[in-house]
């Protein structure tokens, strides 16, 4: 399988899309010299490229549908509901649309996934839960789903996950595990919640699957799997029609291979052009490493030496690092052993119905006993979070000074699953650890992007991120783009 590797001018061209869909077909079609071969369906193709493939009409929207869609339906656990009908349409009226030169947008015909809390005509929306599954289907789509097929993307299915979104590991009794025989054989939990969405784009079934973020499910999936995954900011995209465990923290966002497909998948589900960074956007870029954190968060040895690695490559590119602690994170800390998760509270309130009812006994345990442990909080703990968490996001912008933070995604790899799914009591103290260098970032809303960063002796992925004042996603996208750039000259020299 050849690897293709887009230079920043021409994705740039791809996002214009200026005044003639006929030109920006000409465009990419000129673009295709170098292209040896199409894209095979079974293989791990960017969404960017199957755009190249499809303006040069050496591959078609359909026969990539097809093959997504065979390979969903032989995937039970990473795919909890298909739809081939709706798919194969998309695709085809897709196919017509490239051939009279008049795409959507720079999408138009990729295929993608939903993690089942969103909502897809005619699908009944699990939330990973055996409770749920007998509900009605949906009468009409998420907003971000009718968005996705307002670009022309073609939705495949919905993806599992942990129940309720509830979890950073990605088990799920009802359904099954979804898990990547890319790590280890399949041997190691998927991260979750999005366990389904990251195995789905991990392993070529799609190229971008979109995930949830509450404390970290779309970021810790990323990281097991080797994957770049984005965690919107709360208010980028809208929330309707899609299962709600934490109204607070709730947002989403893309899985996907590479942060050109998330920058893609941000501006046309967005209706936006994007406009990405000269490449000398990296010198003199200021980053923020805060040397408490591998102490605080009991960093492992081969996620903090390639944290590390890349932080010196990030130097070598020409950015700055400033190398000090910031207090924001601290008084997280201490809050959060102190008062709890915000998120777990707000969960317990949105199931509370179901926790007193007969129905609670159906729950996966693990996630029931996490749900009841928030049960005896004082009516009074809510409020207090959050104010305290619009003090501290106000305290954190203050404490970047327009500098992007970075930081390990995870503080260790995808830990082994069959313990987990033994002990109880183990999975809750991995599951809390998993998690702890995520929920951060969701409890101050900032946009976050997980990166690749290495792998460990084993050839198990490690990960970090790069974090932004709340609101500010657009600078963290050009960062993360000019990041990856930068990173990836400096892999090939």
């Amino acid at each position: 399988m050849i690897q293709m590797r887009m230079n920043l001018p021409f994705i740039r061209g791809l996002f214009s899309l200026v005044q003639s869909r006929k030109k920006f077909v000409d465009d990419l079609q000129l673009s295709l010299t170098r292209l040896e071969r199409p894209p095979m369906p079974d293989s791990r193709t960017s969404a960017v490229a199957l755009s190249r493939a499809f303006a040069s009409g050496k591959s078609n929207p359909v026969e990539i549908a097809e093959a997504a869609l065979s390979k969903a339906a032989a995937a039970p656990a990473v795919f909890l509901t298909t739809t081939p009908e709706r798919a194969i349409k998309q695709a085809e009226q897709s196919a017509r649309r490239w051939r009279e030169g008049r795409p959507l947008s720079l999408l138009d015909g990729v295929p993608l996934a939903w993690k089942d809390l969103f909502d897809v005509t005619g699908t009944v929306t699990t939330a990973g839960s055996a409770v749920f599954a007998a509900r009605q289907a949906a009468r009409a789509d998420a907003s971000l789903v009718s968005a996705g097929a307002r670009a022309g993307m073609v939705c495949i299915g919905k993806t599992g996950l942990s129940e309720f979104a509830f979890s950073g590991l990605g088990l799920n009794p009802h359904f099954g595990t979804a898990t990547n025989p890319g790590v280890d054989n399949g041997r190691r939990a998927p991260g979750g919640s999005s366990s389904g969405a990251a195995v789905a784009v991990a392993t070529g079934i799609v190229p971008i699957a979109v995930g949830t973020d509450t404390g970290g499910s779309i970021r810790v999936p990323s990281a097991f799997n080797g994957l770049t995954g984005f965690r919107a900011s709360v208010a980028r995209y809208s929330r309707e029609g899609m299962a709600a465990l934490s109204a607070t923290l709730d947002t989403c966002g893309p899985l996907a291979t590479n942060v050109a497909d998330c920058v893609a998948f941000d501006a046309v589900i967005r209706g936006i052009d994007f406009v990405l960074p000269e490449e000398a956007i990296m010198p003199g870029t200021r980053f923020i490493v805060d040397p408490g954190l591998p102490e605080r968060y009991f960093v492992t040895a081969p996620v903090a030496a390639n944290f590390e690695r890349f932080v010196a490559r990030l130097q070598e590119a020409g950015a700055i690092i400033e190398r000090r602690p910031l207090a924001t994170l601290s008084n997280f800390s201490d809050l959060m052993r102190e008062q709890g998760w915000l998120g777990g509270l707000e969960a317990f309130l949105v199931h509370r119905a179901l926790l007193d009812s007969p129905d609670a006994a159906r729950i996966d345990q693990r996630v029931r006993t996490r749900l009841e442990a928030n049960r005896a909080a004082p009516p009074e703990r809510l409020g207090h979070l959050l104010a305290r968490r619009t003090a501290l996001i106000a305290e954190f912008a203050k404490d970047l000074a327009g500098a992007t933070l970075v930081m390990p995604t995870t503080p260790h790899v995808a830990p082994l699953l069959e313990p987990l799914e033994a002990d109880p009591e183990l999975f809750a103290r991995v599951n809390l650890q998993t998690l702890s260098m995520t929920m951060p970032g969701s409890f101050l809303d900032t946009p976050a992007i997980a990166l690749p960063s290495g792998s460990d002796t084993d050839g198990l992925p490690t990960s970090v991120q790069l974090m932004r004042t709340q609101g500010d996603d657009d600078a963290l996208l050009r960062i993360a783009t000019a990041v990856d750039a930068a990173l990836s000259q400096h892999a090939c020299r």
